[in-house]
């Protein structure tokens, strides 16, 4: 991925790992006097004058578009209710088969096929996020292999990175 040119930063996607330093103590004002008021003059007294509007303003640039978390809940709700739900149904339509005696069936078989069933529910919450187009332009395709191997291989770069840095 590193190798790639062509490939550009996603909007939320974070830069390099910066090393953390001490934030400065405020520059002195030369005034230590409080006012009458009980504020003092160089205080500001409005959230504009703060600048925490351009910390949210910062924050959301790297907060993830709106189309691409829809996207990603729907492919999470796909490939993981799916496989849940086959797990329920499986508990429930094993239970009306054993009680109403229709044929027998082992409490291991049950038991592994409904483990399966949510095992695969978890993994598919993995792949769900990570077979959703970043892009928020690119719908992506259906079942999203192109995407999980982009996606894959973006959070490889990114753990092999954090290594590296630590």
């Amino acid at each position: 991925m590193a190798s790639d040119p062509q490939r550009s930063r996603l909007p939320f996607e974070p830069g390099k790992k910066r090393k953390k330093s001490k934030p400065s103590p405020p520059p002195p004002t030369g005034e230590s006097k409080p006012q009458p008021s009980g504020k003092r003059k160089d205080e500001p007294t409005s959230q504009a004058a703060t600048g925490s509007s351009s910390s949210d303003a910062r924050s959301n640039s790297k907060a993830i578009p709106e189309a691409v978390s829809r996207r990603m809940i729907a492919r999470v709700a796909l490939f993981s209710g799916t496989p849940t739900l086959l797990g329920v149904l499986t508990l429930v339509g094993s239970y009306f088969a054993v009680s109403q005696a229709w044929f027998p069936l082992p409490n291991v078989a049950v038991l592994l096929v409904s483990m399966g069933c949510f095992g695969l529910g978890v993994i598919g919450v993995s792949y769900g996020v990570l077979s959703a187009s970043w892009d928020e332009d690119r719908k992506g395709t259906a079942l999203g292999m192109e995407e999980f191997q982009t996606n894959f291989g973006r959070l490889r770069e990114a753990w092999r990175s954090a290594r590296s840095n630590d």
